[in-house]
């Protein structure tokens, strides 16, 4: 078996190094392109800590999630064939706009070149590189992709956009100037894992859907609850988000690529269900029968990996969705699944009071008709989990 597809490479492997954005980077969907293309993608990431940092990067070319009914990507689906051209890391500024600071690139390698191609389902790592980042600086990673049929090909993160991102045809990574690039819409498209040499005292990761990823917040503005967690955890908690938008439960139990990233944890906290029981139509059985197969398989991976369990947050579901919904909150409750160690109530935080408990409360909705939970929402469950943590 080569070891280097879909589960392999892990993450586990470095452990020297953690997450250095809480920016999630899980793939919900994969470019389908009827011709071959070349394109440039440029993101500019908020880390962690600035300063000299050591980053290495590493990629699973598969879709992590199913995205809508999985008729575009599905959970667990294998990337195609495709070629890095080249990738640099660089000093993105205050203000990204699509440029770079001069004279600040590096060149990012794949065991010394600086092009790699990479095979359907394969994970890989990059070499290590460094770059001296000021406080308040965004670091701007930028690669150029090419592919050489048509067809499927890179999988990436097709939801809102929570990082300001720029793209462009053709190959312009080493360009120093946002000539030629457009600012991108729904098109998130970054290695798997940004990590960065740090010594931390656990490995936090957060797995669950949009609301975990933090959809419909302000771009750039990292006021999603996972990453004002980590805000608030301080650097010496490594964390990773692995919130990816639509994501069901039973994408993770598959026990592909998704659930392979988050055996990576010391620690794990799951948020998932609201997409089960919305457009998987997923009994309360089969859900809470997802979740105890996940718990089940991070604890096979690593006996001492502690399990946080969340509610399933309020989504204003109705009817038999809304019996489904208090009937999982209730079990996750009072009789959470094997190998939990603690479950965090977030749904009580978000919901209006009974009997309406299972709407969220209007001041925390994205929009008037969104009930994704916006930065406010996020600074109130930040705030109660590090109360309660």
């Amino acid at each position: 078996m080569n070891t280097n597809l879909i589960k392999g490479s892990g993450v586990l492997n470095q452990t020297d190094y953690t997450s250095a954005t809480v920016l999630s980077t899980a793939a919900n969907f994969i470019m389908n392109r009827q011709e071959p293309f070349t394109h440039t993608f440029r993101t500019y990431i908020r880390l962690r800590e600035n300063g000299p940092v050591q980053l290495k990067f590493w990629h699973s070319n598969a879709v992590d999630s199913t995205w809508d009914q999985g008729l575009e990507a599905s959970g667990s689906e294998p990337g195609g064939s495709w070629v890095i051209e080249s990738a640099f890391i660089a000093d993105g500024g205050t203000e990204p706009n699509g440029a770079i600071i001069e004279h600040t690139q590096h060149a990012v390698t794949f065991e010394g070149n600086v092009s790699k191609s990479v095979a359907a389902g394969e994970c890989f790592w990059s070499d290590e590189t460094s770059i001296n980042l000021p406080d308040g600086h965004y670091l701007a990673f930028t690669w150029t992709i090419k592919t050489t049929t048509a067809g499927k090909s890179i999988p990436f993160n097709v939801e809102g956009m929570l990082a300001t991102a720029y793209d462009a045809p053709g190959n312009l990574a080493a360009q120093e100037s946002a000539d030629g690039f457009t600012e991108s819409d729904k098109l998130l498209v970054l290695p798997s894992y940004i990590g960065y040499k740090k010594a931390v005292n656990k490995k936090l990761v957060f797995l669950g859907d949009s609301i975990t990823q933090g959809v419909r917040t302000l771009k750039d503005g990292y006021e999603y609850w996972a990453a004002r967690i980590a805000d608030g955890l301080g650097a010496e908690i490594g964390v990773w988000n692995l919130g990816s938008g639509w994501a069901r439960a039973y994408d993770v139990a598959a026990d592909g690529p998704w659930l392979h990233k988050a055996k990576q944890s010391d620690e794990l906290m799951i948020v998932l269900g609201v997409n089960d029981i919305d457009i998987g139509c997923r009994s309360a059985d089969e859900l809470l029968g997802d979740l105890t197969t996940i718990i089940a398989k991070i604890k096979t991976a690593n006996a001492d990996a502690s399990i946080i369990l969340s509610t399933v947050p309020p989504f204003n579901f109705q009817e038999a969705r809304e019996e489904t919904w208090r009937r999982v909150n209730h079990e996750i409750l009072t009789n959470p699944p094997a190998g939990v160690d603690r479950v965090f109530d977030i749904a009580s935080l978000l919901s209006l009071p009974a009997p309406d408990d299972h709407r969220i409360r209007p001041e925390y909705m994205s929009g008037q008709d969104d009930p994704h939970p916006n930065g406010i929402a996020g600074k109130t469950v930040a705030d109660a989990f590090l109360n309660w943590y």
